[in-house]
């Protein structure tokens, strides 16, 4: 996913498009690997883009932001410049927006030539590009296919979204989801909580990614800690079994239920100190 923006990089917005679109993606078995936040710069759109292009096929790409009316709205023009394409005006969604023009101009806005150009740069998309079809709305959704695309083991595909959230997760829900459903087994998940400090389990961990070398394991801090696999379901499954196992003995015996409640009382100290 590259998320383009400088109000993200300048701390002014909170993305929470990537978050949102990783959960998604796990429910469909599709690991998002990598996310990358850029400035609204062509060059940085550029080198992000060919970066991902390069890697193991097949390959979706997901852009999230960038696609409005403002000077600062360069992605479709960096996509398309990065790809060595001209754009073309996509009549669909340049009907839309002149839908929206004539309503400001029923409103009394001076709707001219300059400000008609700048409000279908909207609609000017790399040539190659379609638009991602929906009932409703008219903030656009593109996709282009490289090589066959995503559909394809040597293709990709990159996926141009707008950022506003509401949007974004609209068209991934309706568009997005439905290329990539079924195409990969589902992702195990098992989370288990315990009372014990994160250091106390090192070895466990160490003995479970080794004894599973197909999960991924991640250990958080909190009240309870917890612990996180991922992974092909039926490994979760013998490694979550593992991970209890050695809980279990490790509580059962003196030191470990003596650290235990140490552990407890020193979380309650902290939360009855006065904010």
């Amino acid at each position: 996913m590259l998320v383009i923006g400088d109000e993200i990089l300048g701390g002014f917005v909170d993305d929470t498009n990537s978050a949102w679109l990783a959960a998604r993606m796990h429910a469909h078995g599709v690991p998002l690997v990598r996310i990358q936040t850029i400035p609204d710069d062509l060059g940085a759109v550029d080198e992000a883009l060919q970066t991902e292009l390069a890697r193991p096929r097949p390959r979706l790409i997901v852009t999230s932001g960038g696609i409005g009316s403002t000077p600062d709205d360069v992605t479709f023009e960096a996509v398309a410049a990065s790809l060595g394409r001209n754009l073309v005006e996509d009549p669909t969604i340049a009907d839309r927006i002149e839908t929206a023009l004539g309503w400001q101009a029923s409103q009394g806005i001076d709707v001219t030539g300059d400000f008609r150009w700048h409000m279908l740069r909207m609609a000017r998309v790399p040539e190659g590009g379609y638009l991602l079809e929906r009932d409703h709305g008219w903030v656009p959704g593109v996709r282009l296919d490289l090589d066959g695309g995503y559909d394809t083991d040597g293709g990709a595909s990159i996926v141009i979204l707008p950022g506003i959230p509401s949007e974004f997760r609209r068209i991934v829900s309706e568009l997005v989801e439905p290329m990539v459903a079924g195409r990969n087994p589902p992702i195990g998940t098992v989370e288990i909580e315990h009372g014990l400090p994160e250091s106390a389990l090192n070895l466990c961990f160490v003995e479970a990614v080794r004894r599973f070398p197909a999960i991924k394991l991640g250990s958080y801090p909190g009240t309870p800690m917890l612990v996180r696999l991922t992974g092909p379901p039926d490994d979760v499954d013998d490694a979550a079994t593992f991970v209890r196992s050695y809980l279990d003995d490790l509580l059962a015996s003196e030191g470990g239920a003596r650290l235990a409640a140490a552990w407890s009382a020193r979380f309650a100290r902290m939360e009855e100190r006065p904010t």
